[in-house]
């Protein structure tokens, strides 16, 4: 594990879960562990990952118990003098919007637990043809006429959308931003170029794919995209299989062309920084990925720099 560098620069991390499943747990303490590498990780926002769901009521509500999770932990948190970064800052949780107008009770209802954290919804919309990814939504579920009309709710309750989906289907997401222009919708891992299946050993054909869709994105103005989410096992790289994991200036060789395409045609205020910790736990070190992010952004001025590790999540999360 590397020394940090430009270890006083503010960052908000604004994407990572915390979860149990063994045998790789990563719960508060596991995220402490890594935020004492060394960088100045200001505040966190936690994503959820279906971990923590009540085990009885209606299912529409198991949710619920996510966000109930979450905003514990960042109680116990604020509460904790020794603990100076404000990890769950913002809280993401998930509801079915395919419900329809029946979802509005418990977007009401995850707001009531967290009033001053919840920020919005991440309902997975990810799916592949190939039968080599995990598909974690029907096909077409972004234009299903239940999901707009429960999407529709984000708008009147004044709550951001995660868009979790493969590359080949960011058209989809951009015709979704284009149908609702007064939600946020944060394009997660950078659209997800895959490397995995039939995506395997076709890098450029997939980039050069993954660029349009980017671009075709990009063009809306109320969608952001976060910076990171690729050593995940989907990009295709054997980072996981080694003994020595990657070192910063590794990272850059591979992550240059994709981030600094995202902020040319999103611009540096469009563009969020995210660790997705602990999935890329098995890929990266912490202080490591944050290393590379400082690399790869030297030459953007420091106004730029400052948004693109700490202020557009601030701004984007409305953290106070």
């Amino acid at each position: 594990m590397e020394t940090p560098l430009e270890p006083d620069l503010p960052i908000c991390d604004a994407h990572h879960h915390l979860w149990e499943r063994p045998p790789r747990d990563y719960l508060l303490a596991d995220l402490l562990a890594d935020l004492r590498g060394g960088h100045n990780i200001r505040s966190t926002v936690a994503i959820e990952c279906g971990y923590g769901y009540r085990r009885d009521g209606a299912a529409e509500l198991k949710p619920l118990g996510e966000t109930e999770f979450l905003e514990n932990v960042a109680n116990q948190v604020a509460a904790d003098a020794t603990i100076k970064t404000r990890i769950a800052a913002a809280i993401v949780g998930h509801a079915n919007l395919a419900l329809g107008d029946a979802v509005a009770p418990v977007l009401e209802a995850h707001l009531a637990i967290s009033p001053k954290r919840f920020r919005g919804i991440r309902h997975s919309a990810t799916w592949d043809g190939s039968g080599a990814l995990r598909n974690e939504a029907a096909q077409g579920l972004l234009a299903d006429d239940k999901f707009l009309a429960g999407f529709g709710w984000l708008e009147k309750l004044g709550l951001s959308f995660e868009a979790w989906v493969y590359h080949p289907q960011l058209p989809e997401v951009a015709r979704l931003a284009r149908r609702f222009p007064g939600v946020t919708i944060i394009l997660n891992h950078i659209g997800a170029p895959l490397g995995v299946g039939p995506y395997a050993g076709k890098r450029d054909e997939v980039f050069a794919q993954w660029r349009e869709g980017i671009a075709t994105v990009a063009a809306c103005r109320n969608v952001v995209v976060k910076l990171g989410g690729v050593g995940s096992l989907r990009s295709g790289y054997d980072w996981h299989e080694r003994g020595e994991k990657p070192s910063s200036a590794e990272l850059v060789g591979i992550l240059r062309p994709y981030f600094e395409y995202c902020i040319e045609r999103f611009g540096a205020e469009r563009c969020l920084l995210e660790s997705n910790f602990p999935v890329e736990k098995t890929s990266n070190h912490y202080v490591n990925l944050w290393n590379a992010f400082k690399l790869m952004t030297r030459h953007y001025s420091a106004s730029e720099r400052a948004a693109l590790f700490h202020d557009n999540a601030v701004r984007v999360y409305r953290l106070s």
